[in-house]
């Protein structure tokens, strides 16, 4: 029998796209397998995932996503090939077209994509990359599966370090910015619990804004800043300190980073 769709690799990130594609109502459970070399991950997945196929090794697949750690790309690759799958989306971070396809074989399609944590929670924000054979249908199969997972932009490969500068490390830079709301609103005089509640609804609002209120960041931000008030005062001590400027520096210096590591 032919899975509609393999994924490679029961993790984090492979268990969160195949809940999310059963969610999408993209295929029903049976029609999703999922191959976990780990006996122990696998039990945990036959709950997590009721209705889904786990398994050992690639059956025979319409489709499959590589959703491996980068060391074990090339196995899951070549066992994929040897199962006779010809179209495959990776989502392994840093693995470049070329290896992919040089593993994979001729007559394989090839979509890479740099999606990031948030789409561990259904929210996730990731761009894709065709490889030399793909073609815009592959590129509109890959972007329906990420779909159900997030939001999909579509960019060369040469591109996508950039990317990951952004968007992949993205939620790292915005859990430094909570922390440090956290801590100042401690340093004001709040509990630290009242802090971390306040600051989580603050950015959750805040993004709901900049999603849903169809204004772009520079409206919003003047909407909420009184000439001479205190927003003002606090945006001034920001650009004292040059934090715009750091968050450009964060961006560079990961992007510069994902192209060495991908070279």
């Amino acid at each position: 029998m032919t899975a509609r769709l393999v994924v490679m690799g029961g993790g984090r990130m492979g268990e969160a796209l195949v809940s999310g594609l059963v969610r999408a109502g993209w295929a029903p459970p049976g029609d999703l397998t999922v191959v976990e070399k780990r006996e122990d991950r696998r039990r945990q997945l036959e709950e997590r995932l009721p209705g889904a196929v786990i398994v050992e090794a690639a059956p025979a697949g319409a489709g499959a996503v590589v959703a491996v750690k980068p060391g074990d790309v090339e196995e899951a690759c070549r066992e994929l090939a040897a199962a006779g799958v010809a179209q495959v989306l990776s989502i392994a971070a840093g693995v470049r077209l070329a290896a992919l396809e040089g593993w994979l074989g001729d007559g394989v399609r090839v979509v890479r994509a740099m999606p990031n944590t948030p789409a561990l929670v259904g929210q996730g924000a990731g761009a894709i990359s065709a490889g030399a054979t793909a073609g815009p249908e592959d590129l509109d199969w890959a972007e329906g599966l990420l779909s159900a997972v997030g939001t999909v932009a579509r960019v060369p490969e040469s591109l996508l370090d950039a990317v990951t500068g952004l968007s992949g490390s993205g939620p790292a830079y915005v859990f430094l910015v909570a922390e440090a709301l956290i801590d100042a609103g401690v340093l004001a005089g709040l509990a630290r619990d009242t802090s971390a509640a306040l600051v989580v609804q603050t950015l959750l609002g805040s993004a709901r804004m900049l999603a849903e209120s169809g204004e772009g960041p520079e409206a919003l931000r003047a909407a909420v800043t009184s000439p001479g008030g205190t927003t003002a005062a606090g945006l001034a001590a920001l650009e004292e300190r040059a934090v715009r400027g750091a968050f450009l520096a964060a961006v560079q210096a990961a992007t510069e980073r994902s192209r060495q590591l991908g070279a």
